[in-house]
């Protein structure tokens, strides 16, 4: 049974290690010349409403996934290892 990425994109992301909700998958990595997916990717939470930002993105290991359900993907790692940094915006300074 095949899956496509935007089957993935609607499903949301927790942690079995702690039962942190991480959020929505909004983007995945993908190496090209093989097509194997690398990771997915959880935008980070909007500070004080998204006005003010977002918090670092998830970036999750694709042999880190233990179980893709109908609406739900269940993830070995804890939320702080796998944070990556948002790139300053080239205008911020």
């Amino acid at each position: 049974m095949g899956m496509r990425v935007t089957d993935l994109s609607c499903k949301e992301v927790v942690c079995i290690c702690d039962g942190a909700r991480l959020g929505y998958v909004s983007d995945v990595e993908v190496e090209l010349p093989e097509g194997q997916v690398k990771a997915v990717v959880v935008p980070g939470r909007g500070k004080f409403f998204g006005l003010l930002g977002r918090t670092e993105d998830y970036v999750i290991p694709w042999n880190a996934i233990r179980r893709v359900g109908d609406d739900i993907i269940l993830v070995d790692c804890k939320p702080s290892e796998c944070r990556c940094p948002r790139p300053k915006p080239k205008w911020f300074g």
